[in-house]
């Protein structure tokens, strides 16, 4: 994947990674934990972050030509790093889901 930004930020708020893997868009969550004794680093990426994910792909994209996008999670403990691919799509996000 090529980087296109890192902390994209507007009004909404922000976006850790925004990167091109081929010609897919992919907006990046990167969550971090010392220990997952509780509660793994991709599962904080609950419902109303996944909402703001969303609503920062179309604030970003807003005015561009359509492009496929994808979300994704990278999960970073002491144990090592790992890279959800897809983490959700657009039926996580809508209304009623």
């Amino acid at each position: 994947m090529r980087i296109v930004a890192r902390n994209w930020r507007w009004r909404g708020g922000e976006v850790d990674i925004i990167a091109k893997d081929g010609d897919i868009l992919v907006f990046v969550e990167v969550k971090a934990r010392e220990k997952e004794d509780f509660v793994r680093p991709e599962e904080a990426v609950d419902k109303k972050k996944r909402e703001h994910l969303w609503r920062s792909a179309q604030a970003f994209l807003s005015g561009k030509p359509w492009v496929p996008v994808r979300f994704d999670v990278v999960a970073v403990t002491a144990e090592g790093i790992r890279h959800i691919r897809g983490a959700f799509g657009e039926e996580d996000v809508r209304e009623g889901a």
